[in-house]
């Protein structure tokens, strides 16, 4: 908690009364959760939210593509390299309070060695990405930026398929918030933080001959 909204707290008159009533509002939040586990279905896509279900809408063609050529990049680097373990969407990424199922998740080997072949909800990934659109960006850059940063996701990537950029973030450990570094076009190469010797052109999740051509790369 920033310490000014921690002293703040402790001087409002009523700080124990206003506890008490968080306290209740995230029990019976914990109750829809419960819930939204319950509902959740493997043919739907939702997300938990400080206690409000999110659905999402289909995605366009452009995303789709997008998100599909740097997972398969990523699967292929990850497997090949036994580096860890990389879903796409439906990896259920359970926090505290929130649930998320960004586009794609990596956890590096000390993480996944604990997944199951009937694990549903994952830990705090090591990279997160996430694609944006008109409906989800502002939690992308809002909720998300926050929480993935306060769980200790080492890196966070935002990509903007209309503007065929690449933003790149790395955890500020001392601050527990991200730091930009790198804004990428489809000139530049993209690195991993995570998986340092992870590296292809941004021009590779953008346009399918590059990224076909980074695959075959990859795969030798």
């Amino acid at each position: 908690m920033p310490s000014s909204l921690y002293h703040k707290l402790l001087n409002t008159p009523d700080v124990k009364l206003l506890l008490h009533q968080v306290e209740d509002a995230l029990e019976a939040e914990a109750k829809q959760r419960e819930e939204f586990y319950d509902w959740l279905s493997p043919d739907v896509k939702a997300e938990f939210i400080n206690g409000e279900i999110i659905m999402h809408s289909p995605a366009k063609r452009k995303h789709s593509n997008s998100t599909e050529y740097l997972f398969m990049l990523l699967h292929t680097w990850v497997n090949a390299s036994h580096s860890g373990e990389v879903h796409m969407e439906k990896a259920l990424v359970a926090l505290t309070r929130n649930d998320y199922e960004p586009d794609i998740s990596f956890w590096g080997n000390k993480k996944a060695e604990s997944f199951t072949q009937d694990t549903m909800r994952y830990p705090a990934p090591d990279l997160v990405v996430e694609v944006l659109s008109k409906s989800t960006e502002s939690r992308d850059r809002g909720i998300k930026f926050q929480d993935y940063a306060s769980h200790y996701v080492q890196e966070y990537w935002i990509i903007d398929t209309d503007l065929q950029i690449v933003e790149k973030y790395i955890l500020n450990t001392e601050f527990m918030e991200f730091r930009e570094a790198a804004r990428l076009t489809v000139e530049d190469g993209l690195e991993s933080h995570v998986l340092p010797e992870f590296q292809i052109p941004v021009r590779a999740i953008f346009e399918k001959s590059a990224y076909l051509e980074t695959l075959r790369n990859l795969l030798q």
